[in-house]
């Protein structure tokens, strides 16, 4: 589901990887469709390696966004603080309130937001068995 979507700090919206270069890698913005060279200096995180602190561990961002996804809601990443806190404890209550700034839920908020509008948030599971039920064809010139 986020394989290949990279998030790139001080770099608006979201990334997917094209190739490697020699210094660098090339990515497309999901936003604009341009490329761009990403270098070792930036920080770069891929969604699928990217985790939400609990009070008992951690939780997947593929995870998140199915609990979201699940939920059947959404709230604007605009939206007020305490609009923001009170959702995202309504789809991770047990997320570490210590740790997990506002600021991180709009991030969160806003990348399944791009990631909804692109169509991009299929699951891995759902895909796998439409590529396992291809029909077997049967030699029928005996």
């Amino acid at each position: 589901m986020l394989k290949g979507i990279l998030a790139i700090s001080g770099q608006p919206g979201l990334f997917k990887m094209v190739t490697e270069a020699k210094n660098s890698i090339i990515v497309e913005s999901l936003l604009t469709g341009k490329r761009m060279p990403a270098y070792s200096t930036s920080k770069i995180s891929a969604l699928a390696d990217i985790s939400v602190f609990t009070a008992t561990g951690e939780v997947q961002l593929k995870e998140l966004f199915k609990h979201i996804r699940e939920s059947g809601k959404m709230v604007n990443p605009k939206a007020t603080a305490n609009e923001i806190k009170s959702f995202f404890e309504e789809i991770l209550p047990e997320y570490d309130k210590d740790r997990v700034y506002v600021s991180d839920m709009k991030k969160i908020f806003q990348w399944y937001q791009l990631l909804s509008d692109l169509n991009l948030l299929v699951d891995d599971e759902e895909v796998k068995p439409e590529e396992k039920e291809e029909p077997e064809e049967k030699d029928s010139e005996s």
